[in-house]
């Protein structure tokens, strides 16, 4: 402990608060709230008894520290919450950001709403159901409703549908009510909305009778293959029927959380209750370190409902928080309603508890080894990159760039992140050749890495963040340029250049390369790092040139110009869903008359034919 921390230890305050620990080169390794600052900080520094290796590490780097001091906990909670999103410390959690779980959607505001599977969701007035984790399907769910109610499949407008459109083929099997033909009306569609939702909130019967009777008729019709998938419908009923938790009413929400740790590798186990039912779990290994297990959950917890995360009105612990009220009143005030958070001692809501703590346990176990070798994948490769390169900071923000085109055509860039040794996708970014005439990979990377940082200072998620190392895909020359695009810009980063037939390493003002031992977690990070590069620069080439040759393939459609391609794939994303549209869907388009979308129709069907 140098002089610097042990004078700043004698001034902390005993006052809630939220605190930062720094390296020697002021890079924010963790941050921490505090129901007493002095108290918690003191801790970190104190005899290494009782400390995990992971903060025994942490704490070896530590240079200095500073602390906020706020008006009361719930403030520290979320000050912290938004320092640790925004600055992405290496020993702070930081969730994977593929937890994209389905969630069935009801959008009420549509006068026909379609029932459908989302993994986004937003704050647009609709009815979201989930989430669905592993043991339970979405999209079976999702079968078993159409299987039951007649609702409607299509992403048709209902508000725009021309009067020449007929119903579609599911109409004609039974399946849809057909509400773009007017067959139904609103308040009669919304009735069968209506027993949709209250099977989603738990009450089965309904829904249990109307597929019973569908397979009853089927078989008097004789079509048994009709029968069949009925069912299995049932079958699939069943199997959701069998997860309602005894001793627990019918409209009951509730999320639980369990954590287990071994002082190295720390797990958490999720279940997930809705109506009365356990709509599966999972488990996340958690790559942080913390003093206490308490503070680790309450983190997670906050993480977990991050991203427009429905929060239960019940919420369960294997442990009781430190700061329990005070996360109850943040999550209350989030959701606008009550959040009871408890940790149970009985009944039912102990045995939940109970079994979401036996899989975090049971995980912990089984993937040590696995733990172990994303840590070394990970933190473990950033940290000894670092030192293999005599880096001033841990590469936390990694940023490497790859150029793609075919002989000088459709010329683009890509830029990819990685955040403490691992994929951040929603901070990549991809860039069209704009100045470059002809093959010159060289000018190419100077123009990507000029027009990247020229927003070096702006407010963007991504390209606002400064890397603490810059990557570059290729030797000497690419590594030249990139250098030239930094100098002119007046910008000074950590900067490398990786050769792929030899991975060897450039610096700059250093003629011969650093080669690392090809077991190394460093070079290894740094070769997925480049390949991730390349597959992103690939991928947005190739659809760039297939949009170009599909451009093309429309614009021989009699009627059709590059006003009207450019509408057609606003409104249906790709040239898959225009070849497979009906003339009555491209009617909707507007500009798209009725002669130009027998046109486009029959241009594609002529082909297939």
């Amino acid at each position: 402990m140098n002089d610097i921390i042990s004078q700043k230890l004698k001034d902390l305050p005993a006052k809630p608060g939220v605190y930062i620990m720094y390296s020697e080169s002021s890079q924010i390794l963790y941050i921490g709230k505090a129901r007493s600052l002095k108290n918690r900080v003191r801790q970190y520094f104190g005899t290494p008894t009782g400390k995990s290796e992971k903060v025994l590490i942490m704490v070896s780097k530590i240079h200095h520290f500073d602390y906020l001091i706020t008006h009361n906990e719930i403030e520290a909670l979320v000050l912290e919450n938004n320092l640790i999103k925004k600055h992405k410390p290496p020993y702070n959690i930081l969730l994977k950001d593929d937890k994209n779980y389905p969630f069935i959607r009801i959008n009420l505001k549509d006068s026909f709403p379609k029932v459908e599977v989302v993994r986004t969701l937003k704050k647009d007035g609709s009815k979201y159901f989930g989430p669905y984790m592993q043991g339970i399907s979405a999209k079976e769910i999702l079968e078993m409703i159409h299987s039951a109610f007649k609702l409607r499949t299509c992403s048709l407008n209902m508000d725009k549908v021309p009067q020449s459109h007929r119903a579609c083929l599911n109409h004609h099997i039974d399946r849809c009510l057909a509400p773009c033909t007017k067959l139904v009306d609103t308040t009669e569609y919304m009735k069968i909305i209506n027993e949709v939702i209250k099977f989603l909130q738990g009450n089965d019967k309904s829904i249990e009778k109307l597929i019973k009777d569908k397979m009853i008729n089927a078989v008097e019709k004789e079509d048994f293959e009709l029968a069949i998938y009925y069912r299995e419908r049932l079958k699939c009923l069943e199997k959701l029927v069998r997860k309602q938790v005894t001793a627990l009413p019918s409209d009951r929400d509730m999320d639980i959380f369990a954590i287990a740790t071994d002082g190295i590798n720390t797990v958490v186990a999720i279940f997930v209750v809705r109506g009365g039912k356990l709509l599966g779990g999972d488990k996340e290994v958690l790559n942080t370190l913390t003093i206490d297990e308490q503070s680790t959950l309450e983190n997670y917890i906050i993480g977990y409902y991050g991203d427009n995360v429905p929060i239960s009105t019940e919420i369960l612990t294997n442990l009781t928080l430190e700061n329990n009220d005070v996360l109850s009143e943040y999550l209350s005030g989030v959701k606008g309603a009550k959040v009871n958070i408890s940790c149970p001692q009985q009944g039912v809501r102990k045995q939940l508890s109970d079994m979401a703590l036996n899989n975090a346990r049971d995980y912990l176990t089984k993937c040590k080894d696995a733990v172990r070798r994303e840590h070394d994948m990970t933190i473990g490769a950033i940290t000894q990159l670092q030192e293999k390169l005599n880096l001033t900071r841990i590469p936390i923000r990694m940023e490497c760039y790859d150029i793609s085109h075919v002989s000088g055509t459709d010329k683009v860039s890509s830029m990819v992140v990685f955040t403490n040794g691992s994929p951040d996708k929603r901070m990549y970014r991809k860039f069209k050749i704009k100045t470059v005439e002809g093959n010159n990979d060289f000018a190419c990377m100077k123009e990507t890495f000029s027009r990247r940082l020229a927003h070096i200072n702006d407010d963007d998620m991504s390209f606002g963040v400064r890397p603490d190392l810059v990557v570059i895909d290729g030797g000497k020359g690419q590594l030249k340029y990139a250098l030239e695009a930094m100098y002119e810009v007046g910008v000074e980063l950590p900067i490398i250049a990786l050769a792929e037939r030899e991975d060897e390493i450039y610096i700059p003002n250093q003629s011969e390369p650093i080669v690392l031992p090809r077991n190394s977690q460093a070079l290894k990070v740094l070769q997925r790092l480049r390949d991730e590069a390349h597959r992103f620069a690939i991928s947005y080439h190739r659809g760039l040139r297939d949009k170009r040759q599909t451009n093309s393939e429309l614009l021989k459609i009699e009627g059709v110009g590059s006003g009207t391609v450019k509408k057609l794939f606003e409104h249906f994303k790709s040239i898959t869903a225009i070849k497979n549209a009906t003339t009555s869907e491209l009617e909707q388009i507007k500009g798209v008359s009725v002669k130009v979308a027998q046109n486009i129709h029959d241009f594609y069907h002529s082909v297939i034919d």
